[in-house]
């Protein structure tokens, strides 16, 4: 919602507050997670907004542990879930057990009820186990025996996929993948930020068996995410997001035809939606009260890479999804 009042407005201390609750838990991502400074971003972009996140990166990148961080850093309930092709919807919503003392069926709710919930490897499970994931993550609920049970608050879910083996897999449905916010693509570390990991390593860091001392409450969370939904956006902004999603579905009139080509189809208006949420947060990360155009620019990958769907031309001449995606920014005038 756009900040149209002056009961809008955030108060000075209010965006301080803000600031030092988020600053507090890049600290806490930042004494286990070496570099990975846009992971830690989209993190929080999640955290603050409610939003989820697909992860893509090959084993070994810290993924696990940026998740069991930043759900450490505020008190939050953490749960791992390895996604096998034999996973059942039940294993991840939860089920009805018989209790034969009693005579009456138990509820015993599943690994989703927590507020950070880790899906490893999601496209290992099968369209069945995706699908009532996704639904738990639009809905906000589970449906068990017949009756409704809220997932908690806040509640984020990071996704990853493993892009170097396709046996054994089942591939997220384009229409599925629409759902999540944002896509993070993570690269290697280099070698000075893979020295310091072993040096982490050797002193002890990932081993303590005593979690640190939390950085945030649950509370505090709740308070920033109010918080961003009063960033302002002005409409000029909004333009400029719509533009960016509207050429997507409309690119031979707007970037260079070869690339156009490659588009088999634009983004949704869940794009557009995802833009507004997550430059608000962007922009209170950067200590700011209201969204400039570097904010949405800044995001245009993650919030597009799985939106734009590119056809089999473009996946045989190897293009990548990020260049069509730069010609799309370049062709919006920025506001």
């Amino acid at each position: 919602m756009l900040q149209t009042s002056a009961s809008a407005r955030i108060e000075p201390a209010e965006l301080a507050r803000a600031q030092q609750v988020a600053a507090s838990i890049s600290r806490s991502f930042e004494a286990k997670v070496v570099g990975q400074s846009r992971l830690r971003e989209s993190l929080l972009v999640g955290l603050l907004t409610g939003g989820h996140i697909l992860l893509e990166s090959v084993p070994g990148l810290a993924k696990t542990t940026a998740a069991q961080t930043v759900a450490e850093a505020v008190s939050a309930e953490f749960r791992r879930i390895q996604c096998t092709p034999d996973l059942l919807p039940s294993d991840i919503v939860g089920t009805q057990i018989y209790d034969a003392a009693k005579g009456t069926f138990i509820t015993q709710l599943g690994p989703v009820h927590a507020n950070i919930v880790l899906l490893d490897e999601i496209n290992r499970s099968s369209a069945k186990t995706q699908s009532a994931m996704l639904e738990a993550m639009q809905e906000r609920q589970t449906s068990i025996g017949g009756q409704d049970y809220r997932l908690p608050s806040p509640f984020l879910v990071l996704a990853t996929q493993n892009p170097i083996e396709q046996e054994g897999t089942y591939q997220l449905p384009e229409a599925q993948m629409d759902r999540f916010m944002l896509k993070d693509v993570l690269d290697y570390p280099s070698p000075a930020e893979e020295a310091e990991i072993i040096r982490r390593i050797d002193a002890g860091v990932y081993t303590l068996e005593q979690a640190p001392a939390a950085a945030a409450s649950l509370d505090s969370v709740a308070e920033v995410q109010e918080i961003v939904r009063r960033i302002y956006i002005d409409p000029a902004i909004v333009n400029y997001i719509v533009g960016l999603v509207f050429v997507t579905r409309n690119a031979h009139q707007y970037i260079d035809q070869r690339l156009a080509g490659f588009i088999e189809f634009g983004a949704s208006p869940r794009a557009s939606i995802a833009f507004s949420q997550a430059a608000r947060a962007v922009a209170l990360l950067n200590g700011r009260d209201h969204v400039i155009p570097e904010d949405v620019k800044a995001l245009a990958h993650r919030v597009l890479r799985h939106r734009l769907i590119l056809n089999f031309d473009a996946v045989a001449e190897q293009v990548p999804v990020e260049s069509v995606i730069d010609a799309v920014v370049a062709a919006v005038q920025t506001p």
